[in-house]
């Protein structure tokens, strides 16, 4: 009798195995699942280091252009000076009839400089005649005026500078406080 008990434990089994198959199939699908989901997991992380390193190309790329605007600007803003003092010299230079050869090889170099600063994307602020802004004038005197309206610019005393729509320098310039009153 003791065979008879293994026997059905004999016609039992194949059934376990088969489905002892069928979990160890399981496992083979659940060994792709994973390999999948880790194929997945590792495109993820490609494509986020690819799009990682394509803003840190961007970033760098837009550094490096605002260090070279900011060096631009620190020259340009050093020769300003050397600028105005280049104009007085040649406003006074002009009321010498005998030094026109010499006001004329300065009024070369004068033009060259304010081309060269252009090219470098500076724009000179002479604002005659415009509507005074705060924003790119500095006001250092009022004039009473009947040919300029009220609050628009009479006269430039020294002009303002822009680097690439940023204000080096604010033009320094006279404003107009209307027509003058009449005393009565």
């Amino acid at each position: 009798m003791t065979t008879s008990p293994e026997e059905p434990k004999e016609t039992v089994d194949p059934p376990e195995n088969e489905h002892a198959d069928v979990p160890e199939s399981t496992p083979e699908l659940s060994e792709l699942e994973q390999a999948q989901a880790e194929t997945a997991e590792m495109q993820s992380r490609y494509l986020r280091s690819v799009a990682d390193l394509e803003n840190y190309r961007k970033r760098m790329a837009r550094e490096k252009s605002e260090i070279l605007r900011s060096a631009s600007a620190a020259v340009i803003e050093s020769l300003l000076p050397v600028l105005d003092n280049l104009r007085l010299g040649l406003q006074a230079a002009e009321q010498h009839p005998e030094a026109q050869d010499v006001t004329a090889g300065f009024k070369m170099v004068d033009d060259q400089l304010r081309r060269t600063l252009s090219e470098q994307g500076a724009q000179e602020l002479v604002p005659d005649g415009e509507a005074f802004d705060p924003n790119l004038h500095e006001c250092i005197a009022q004039q009473p005026s009947d040919t300029v309206p009220e609050d628009h610019v009479i006269s430039t005393i020294r002009s303002g500078y822009q680097l690439n729509e940023r204000l080096l320098r604010a033009a320094n310039v006279i404003v107009s406080s209307g027509p003058a009153e009449a005393d009565a």
